[in-house]
């Protein structure tokens, strides 16, 4: 069977999946599930993607994923192979650990995407793992629920918008639209070509992009972050600590740039990039 193609641009939403080779668990440990998500954090940030969703199984994972910059195959290749180098390093094992390419179905964000993030972390659930989505720890229900602090790279925003601009209420709408999915049918149902799930409208602009026939207008960054909060709100005046946490916070989890950080509060960008290294190394909790 070929292969499907590869189609990347700025702003193309994907539903990411990968399984283990011979469908081995690629998580043996709950190191193993957070060395993985430390990892996705690693790849999000230097390829400027957008994680709207995730659930981690036993044996392959789900990824929802905006990327503003059209680089998924570049983020995917790092990410599944320095998993397995550290997962081979730590297991004292050789060889591959996933089941040859990853799997990419181009979504239709406006119609699609918040139908897939609640059968992303419903996952568990359909597998009659658990009964409660909230009891599985390695999706991103619980954070986007408002029930724990997600992982630094995660991006709840979008999601909760769909349903409430005043957050509480949009958590505790998202986790009534979640529960009402459990015995509906998977939107996978619905792709087509092994590559597309949206509307024909939508299949139709890819296939114009694809021949060359149309060029979708590139969507800023700032667009994305539409509900994120301005800087004066997330970076306090004092306490040098919680100041750059607060900075790390800023660059990761609300897409601000070094220069804009570095503007806000008056001083050098390399000093902002210092900081963020710094916690990245772990040197400052």
């Amino acid at each position: 069977m070929t292969r499907p193609l590869r189609i990347e641009f700025n702003g193309a939403v994907y539903h990411v999946t990968s399984r283990g080779n011979t469908r081995q668990a690629i998580f043996l440990t709950e190191e193993d599930f957070a060395d993985f998500l430390r990892v996705l954090c690693s790849v999000v940030k230097r390829y400027r993607f957008l994680l709207h969703a995730y659930c981690l199984m036993n044996n392959h994972y789900h990824l929802m994923i905006e990327t503003p910059e059209g680089n998924l195959s570049k983020g995917m290749r790092q990410l599944n192979g320095f998993y397995t180098q550290r997962f081979n390093q730590r297991h004292q094992r050789v060889g591959h650990l996933f089941q040859g390419r990853y799997k990419a179905i181009l979504v239709d964000k406006d119609n699609y995407l918040l139908t897939l993030c609640r059968y992303v972390v419903l996952n568990p659930v359909r597998a009659s793992i658990v009964k409660d989505p909230g009891v599985w720890r390695w999706s991103t229900y619980r954070a986007t629920a408002g029930q724990e602090e997600g992982i630094p790279c995660l991006i709840i925003d979008w999601i909760l918008y769909q349903f409430d601009k005043e957050q509480k209420k949009a958590a505790n709408l998202y986790q009534a639209f979640v529960r009402s999915g459990i015995k509906t049918d998977s939107p996978l149902k619905a792709i087509k070509g092994q590559l597309f799930l949206g509307q024909d409208n939508f299949i139709d602009k890819i296939k114009d992009l694809m021949r060359g026939k149309e060029k979708l207008k590139e969507i800023t960054r700032e667009k994305h972050y539409v509900t994120r909060p301005p800087l004066n709100e997330i970076l306090p005046q004092e306490d040098k600590k919680l100041k750059n946490q607060s900075i790390y916070k800023a660059y990761l989890k609300y897409g601000y740039t070094l220069k804009e950080i570095a503007e806000y509060i008056d001083v050098h960008y390399s000093t902002v990039s210092r900081v963020i290294k710094r916690i990245e190394r772990g040197d400052e909790k």
